[in-house]
């Protein structure tokens, strides 16, 4: 499986929606979200600042975790990143990619 993180940010009316019902109510919400397209979720933390809640995710694929970001992002009360998480392992993989690349301007 693929791990990602969503970084969530909340609207005025989803952190009204926090106050109201809590926030162990939206860490289940994503729980069962990961889970209903066969994944899991790892973690699920509040935070203060820019951004307001960092979930780490397992899902089977990139479309898996886009229907997940889309669902979130389409209520409107929430803005959603999905950053792709890579193991160190894979990043050594990477790097012996032959890569052919031409920069702009040349």
């Amino acid at each position: 499986m693929n791990r990602y993180m969503f970084i969530a940010r909340y609207d005025s009316a989803g952190a009204r929606g926090v106050v109201a019902k809590g926030g162990t109510a939206r860490a289940a919400a994503i729980e069962k979200a990961a889970a209903d397209m066969g994944g899991r979720m790892e973690s699920f933390d509040f935070a203060f600042g820019e951004d307001d809640v960092y979930t780490l995710c397992e899902l089977p694929d990139n479309k898996a975790a886009a229907a997940v970001a889309l669902a979130v992002n389409s209520t409107g009360l929430a803005h959603v990143r999905t950053a792709v998480l890579m193991t160190p392992a894979e990043v050594d993989a990477a790097t012996e990619q032959d890569v052919h690349y031409t920069p702009p301007g040349t």
